[in-house]
């Protein structure tokens, strides 16, 4: 795409949009994939497409020849989503409503997926390349913690000087210089089953055990520290007329540090039960590892900032993110990772999810002059 007008933006982002693509629905995703590929075929990279495993859809990968050699750019973006296929024609159709474009995904993260590449395009389109080489890698199963994608994603970044990551930026325009880490911790209790009426003194009620598991639980939140423990879910019991004899839970929690998630797994890990003749177990799920601004993470920053500049725009400050994304995993490999350069909206996961038809340009703009200008020694150290 070499046309970098409001109109043609819109329109890229619409066509990403357009394909529905939840995470679970993995024909949808690899359409999603399908649409991507093409894209990056049309701007001259060369393209890589693993096939998908643990049920979900294929990595997607495209590698793009710079002006020089050597580690590059790995950019990362998700292709799945959290909307359901139908959303688009029920709940969050396409809509424009004044500088507020709608639709399933549209902020987190195909608007960000399409103005990335719409950049790529237009220097392949222009004859030219970006100053480091580009490789492009989407997502199949971000929303749900990347398991079929982590080693591949570590091994990547491993192998660039420098990662952008595409995803929305927050709270008006902020770009992501940390983020918190993110992990899921289960909880099951196994107890005596009996009949709820004449032997339920014989019972011992896995839920009751679980009651008591999630108040203590939750009870390790610490808001000045920016822990949360959150039991997001639970379920139990076959029968109101039965002792409960399994109960399970899992737990959200989001930390600041390595140091705190240290913290925070010996506690979970060290609960025990209330009552001792009711089996308790806990085992950590999907973890996103957190990682903290570096020096190098503030040389990109600073370095973004100064091209926003002299494109004509400020860039709305930096944050530390509580949410997570594939980001994590490359931070906290050490490798400078500059996230949120995607679009500026709100209402991910909601179906009021939109971005802002003005971001569209100027970050677009700030994506091709980070394409032209970024160097290895400006991370270097």
């Amino acid at each position: 795409m070499q046309d970098l007008t409001p109109e043609a933006l819109l329109e890229a982002v619409r066509r990403w949009v357009a394909i529905e693509s939840p995470t679970q629905d993995v024909a949808a995703v690899n359409r999603m994939a399908d649409h991507a590929e093409g894209l990056l075929r049309a701007a001259g990279a060369r393209i890589e497409r693993i096939p998908g495993t643990m049920g979900y859809a294929d990595i997607l990968i495209g590698r793009i020849a710079g002006e020089t050699e050597g580690p590059g750019i790995l950019l990362l973006g998700h292709i799945d989503t959290v909307h359901p296929v139908g959303t688009l024609a029920a709940e969050l159709p396409w809509r424009i409503d004044g500088d507020r474009a709608y639709g399933p995904g549209i902020y987190d993260m195909k608007g960000g997926n399409a103005i990335a590449m719409a950049a790529l395009a237009h220097l392949h389109a222009g004859g030219r390349r970006p100053h480091m080489p580009v490789t492009v890698m989407f997502i199949p199963d971000e929303e749900a913690g990347s398991p079929s994608s982590r080693a591949r994603i570590e091994a990547e970044a491993r192998r660039h000087a420098i990662v952008l990551v595409a995803e929305p930026s927050g709270e008006g325009g902020r770009l992501t210089v940390a983020r918190h880490g993110i992990a899921r911790y289960h909880l099951k209790t196994t107890g005596i089953p009996a009949h709820a009426g004449a032997y339920h003194a014989k019972g011992r009620s896995a839920i009751r055990e679980m009651a008591r598991q999630i108040l203590a639980v939750e009870a390790m939140t610490d808001y000045g520290r920016t822990i949360t423990l959150n039991v997001g879910t639970m379920a139990g019991g076959t029968h109101e007329n039965m002792v409960p004899i399994h109960a399970e839970a899992c737990v959200y929690v989001l930390v600041p540090t390595a140091e705190a998630e240290a913290e925070v797994r010996a506690r979970l890990l060290a609960l025990t039960p209330h009552d001792p003749d009711v089996k308790l177990d806990v085992t950590l799920g999907l973890f996103r590892p957190p990682y903290r601004k570096t020096p190098s993470i503030q040389a990109l920053y600073d370095h973004a900032a100064a091209l926003a500049g002299e494109l004509g725009f400020a860039l709305a400050g930096e944050r530390v993110a509580g949410g997570g994304s594939d980001g994590n995993f490359t931070g906290a490999l050490g490798v400078p990772t500059l996230d949120g350069l995607g679009v500026i909206g709100d209402g991910p996961h909601t179906h009021h999810e939109h971005l802002l038809v003005s971001c569209l340009v100027p970050r677009t703009r700030l994506y091709l002059r980070l394409f032209d200008t970024l160097r290895p020694g400006l991370v270097a150290g």
